[in-house]
């Protein structure tokens, strides 16, 4: 139980970085890449789990590392997508406005 706790702080973290480097983030709340990052986290996570890659001690760190890698990857993916996305479309909406006047 500890190891989701400390998989989603750390995925959260990520997000909150993820978030924070982005130029659009006014596009967007802060929680939404960082939702994204631990709901990637803990499902790589769980499935890591049921493939019993905790059972080795070679393959111990692979449900650690691999989450965290995850959460920042969809993090990151999350904020730059949203980002670039609602940004163009508030950039043609105002364009569209100034074009009627």
């Amino acid at each position: 139980m500890v190891a989701l706790v400390i998989i989603a702080l750390t995925a959260g973290a990520f997000g909150a970085i993820a978030w924070g480097v982005d130029k659009h983030r006014t596009t967007f709340g802060a929680l939404l890449p960082a939702g994204a990052a631990v709901v990637a986290a803990e499902l790589v996570w769980m499935a890591t789990m049921a493939l019993r890659l905790d059972t080795s001690p070679a393959t111990a760190w692979i449900p650690w590392i691999l989450s965290m890698v995850v959460g920042g990857a969809v993090a990151s993916a999350v904020a730059g997508y949203v980002g670039r996305t609602r940004h163009a479309k508030a950039v043609a909406r105002t364009n569209e406005i100034l074009a009627m006047h």
